[in-house]
């Protein structure tokens, strides 16, 4: 556990595996450490983005996400039968299976 030295710093004691215990509340969570000089570690939290989902961020795919969300809200979900569903029966006997 910790020493309080003010309100928003904390004396905390490196184990012999070299971890600090930052406490429950950021359990999970990752975080940025930046090191601006020898001794000296800036600990922030973060949310970080897969390269493959980056896509999600840029601004023409914010756009249709919106614009698909905001549909999603004015129609809502509807019961169906899968039988009644035209496009899937003249589509089913073009499906071919493949082997590997």
């Amino acid at each position: 556990m910790g020493l309080p030295t003010s309100d928003n710093q904390m004396v905390k004691s490196i184990g012999s595996s070299g971890q600090i215990s930052l406490g429950k509340e950021f359990a999970g969570r990752q975080v940025l450490i930046e090191s601006p000089a020898k001794g000296v570690w800036i600990i922030r939290t973060a949310t970080i983005i897969p390269d493959n989902e980056t896509w999600l961020h840029e601004e023409k795919t914010k756009g249709a996400l919106k614009k698909a969300i905001a549909w999603a809200k004015a129609n809502s979900a509807k019961a169906s039968n899968p039988d009644d569903l035209s496009s899937s029966k003249q589509h089913a006997s073009k499906r071919t299976i493949r082997k590997n």
